[in-house]
């Protein structure tokens, strides 16, 4: 049997040796059956592949896991696991976050049947789940050697999984997740998160802070130069001021006025890109006033689309300014694949491309895949359907608070199908329980795959069991089952499994292997 967390961490001689080396739905909800998949097959009946079968060698069949799964369950046993049911040929392993999405047992989440039945809430703290080195932080006052994640000791993810996978010819990815919110005791970042409208501190870093910049690509050639991995995955989920401003995400509370960066770092980069920062910042007060009004029912004579044009008119420094966030943010994507690059050529440089960008046209006009395909080897691409109808009514609720409060939700949900290409989804009334069509995952596949044109390669990110709300999808087997294959029939280039290990049931992911399984075998 596998050690439980707590033996696994009394056990300290254990871990010096490793540092040196909701219930399931019953198909009962309606959905769109327009997916080019087929629904004839059973995924719980036996698979009649080997059990080590998986992907052709050019298909990525990859899942992302923290390393709180090999310390629970047993480092061979999960490997097992995910070879045999999820045909798995590549971990991306949660190497740096302070963020439960990729890693953990969320608390008052219900758990998959595997590994530990408790939550983390009383030991999860985040941090670097490998050995950071101290050589590669000089030029950086975040000492990355110092941030070192204490929830399990000494285990070092790398040096235990690493060589083990390799030993089953899998690839190995690190994840390096920049999160929105950082833990106090997190040293020398004091004077590195960014500024609100108000001046206040917010939890992310400021992206043009000379020290944040270099501490990324210092996280990146460390795991890089040290360890013999694959690549990276990085992970950046931050929107610009303008986008939060006006309610664009599924998962924020509408507060214009924690628009950031206001910071000096901003100031200066504001004025080499020939941006007025003062008017800039007006012109966010006067955005912020534009908000609270629409929040309160306070309906400008002219509507509210109308008026929120004429600020942008009157203040082309708010859009000016949204766009200087997406360069810092995008100089950091190059200087993670300039610096992983420079290390060995071959290495694998990704990113993880937000959920956002697949429900709202307003942040997709801002992640262009052809700009970002001359950055990455690979996309992962967010197409997660069954949490997704949960995601896309709130991002509708929230914009039509604001900027299109003088349309009805179910209106604006109608017309922003046809702008997204999405023909065959349930209704705003019961998307959330209905789930995105595997329809979806089919169509946003192969609009990145067209985005890109060639130049890199597209791993749609799969749900599997990812938690939504008590009224809303739970993703069954067949669901798994349906939205993998679809990601393939649009072209993907293979699928990461997603959010993580640590909350999928075994039923799903061997629907999901099966899936993969078959279009390994109609590709060759």
């Amino acid at each position: 049997m596998p050690q439980s967390r707590r033996s696994f961490l009394r056990n300290g001689a254990h871990l010096a040796a490793l540092a040196a080396i909701g219930p399931l739905a019953t198909g009962s909800e309606t959905r769109a059956n327009s997916s080019p998949a087929s629904t004839s097959a059973n995924p719980s009946a036996p698979n009649s592949s080997p059990a080590n079968s998986s992907a052709p060698p050019n298909t990525t069949s990859g899942i992302q896991i923290g390393p709180d799964c090999f310390v629970d369950e047993g480092t061979d046993k999960v490997l097992d696991i995910l070879q045999e049911k999820g045909a798995v040929n590549t971990l991306y392993l949660s190497t740096f976050t302070y963020d439960r999405g990729i890693i953990g047992r969320t608390p008052g989440k219900d758990f998959p049947g595997h590994g530990v039945d408790a939550t983390d809430k009383n030991y999860f703290h985040g941090g670097n789940y490998a050995t950071p080195h101290a050589k590669f932080y000089t030029n950086t006052a975040i000492k990355g050697e110092r941030l070192k994640a204490p929830d399990l000791g000494n285990f070092d993810i790398l040096a235990e999984v690493l060589p083990k996978a390799k030993r089953r010819g899998m690839k190995t990815i690190c994840s390096i997740q920049d999160g929105f919110s950082y833990p106090a005791d997190m040293p020398f970042v004091a004077e590195m998160h960014e500024i609100d409208l108000q001046g206040r501190k917010s939890g992310a870093l400021c992206f043009f802070n000379p020290d944040v910049r270099e501490f990324w690509t210092s996280v990146a050639r460390d795991l890089c130069s040290s360890y013999d991995i694959d690549g990276v995955l990085l992970f950046n989920e931050r929107n610009g001021p303008l986008l939060n401003a006006i309610g664009v995400s599924h998962a924020q509370a509408i507060d214009s006025a924690r628009v950031t960066c206001f910071c000096p770092h901003h100031e200066r980069a504001a004025k080499a890109h020939g941006i007025d920062f003062q008017r800039a910042k007006e012109g966010y007060a006067q955005l912020d006033r534009f908000v609270q009004k629409a929040l309160n029912d306070q309906r400008p004579s002219d509507g509210y689309y109308v008026e929120f044009e004429r600020l942008l008119l009157r203040y082309p420094e708010i859009m000016a300014y949204n766009q200087l966030f997406d360069t810092g943010k995008h100089q950091i994507l190059k200087d993670i694949y300039t610096s992983v690059k420079s290390i060995r050529k071959d290495l694998e440089v990704g990113f993880h491309i937000e959920h956002t960008n697949s429900f709202n046209p307003l942040y997709r006009a801002t992640r262009d895949y052809a700009q970002l395909a001359e950055l990455a080897d690979f996309l992962k691409v967010v197409v997660y359907n069954n949490c997704g109808g949960e995601r896309y009514v709130n991002f509708i609720r929230n914009i039509s608070q604001t900027v299109f409060r003088d349309v009805p939700p179910g209106e604006l949900m109608q017309l922003n199908n046809r702008l997204l290409n999405y023909a065959n989804e349930a209704p705003i009334e019961t998307l959330a329980a209905a789930g995105l069509s595997p329809d979806y995952v089919f169509r946003e596949t192969q609009r990145a795959k067209a985005g890109v044109g060639g130049k890199c390669r597209i791993l749609p990110g799969i749900d599997v069991n990812i938690p939504t709300g008590a009224k809303s999808r739970k993703a069954s087997p067949d669901d798994t089952y349906q939205a993998t294959l679809s990601a393939f029939k649009g072209g993907a280039d293979g699928v990461i499994l997603s959010r993580k290990y640590s909350e999928m049931r075994l039923d799903n992911l061997a629907a999901a292997g099966r899936a993969i399984r078959e279009s390994a075998r109609v590709q060759r």
